[in-house]
């Protein structure tokens, strides 16, 4: 390992120790990504069973932090991140401004920072959600939603393609419709940084593969 390496290795390691709360426990993404909500450092720094996190979403949105733990964050972050194992950062308006400093956007191969754009962040993208939905959608998974249910845009309307006709074996004019009449369901809460993020990591993934 590189002496550079090991330094923010060792600072990160001494910054952020804390005998309190454990570490919080991944969520799986599929497709080999995992998801880590830090709320409060040095507390929350993911801490994987094998020691390296891998391809994550690290969700820093409202998170809070000092200057130094920010700092050692941003080290462990550095450490972690390559073009092959990718850091997606969740950041908003409400995410402390040293966690803002440490990682902003503009960052070294594989760390991707995600922003609402009305947050007017320095990130890598900006994604078109409103901050009242931003925040709901962050409070539902902390109350307990599946976290399936914040990534897909309308999952009760059935999907009627070429394969569904194939199968059910009837022809486009047979086809089911919305009836005229009938009210559209409300739209579904949809965490559009966090689904972003997913979306890169499977675009990533399919361009590795093609």
């Amino acid at each position: 390992m590189k002496p550079t390496l090991r330094l923010l290795a060792a600072a990160a390691a001494c910054a952020l120790a804390h005998p309190a709360p454990a570490a919080p426990q991944a969520r799986d993404l599929g497709q080999g990504l995992s998801y880590y909500r830090v709320h409060d450092l040095p507390s929350d720094l993911p801490s994987p069973p094998s020691g390296r996190p891998g391809p994550c979403v690290l969700d820093l949105r409202f998170a809070k932090a000092g200057e130094t733990d920010a700092r050692a964050l941003g080290a462990w972050v550095r450490f972690n991140v390559s073009a092959h194992t990718p850091i997606f950062v969740l950041e908003n308006a409400a995410t402390s401004p040293s966690l803002l400093a440490s990682l902003p956007g503009n960052g070294p191969p594989g760390l991707f920072v995600l922003a609402p754009a009305a947050a007017g962040l320095r990130t890598d993208i900006a994604v078109r959600v409103t901050a009242d939905v931003d925040r709901r959608a962050y409070d539902a998974l902390e109350k307990g939603a599946p976290v399936e249910s914040l990534l897909s845009d309308n999952p009760a309307k059935p999907r009627v393609d070429e394969a569904y006709l194939e199968k059910e074996h009837i022809s486009d004019s047979e086809a089911p419709d919305v009836a005229a009449d009938k009210a559209s369901p409300p739209a579904p809460l949809v965490d559009a940084v966090l689904q972003r993020a997913v979306q890169l990591h499977r675009g990533l993934l399919a361009l590795r593969k093609a």
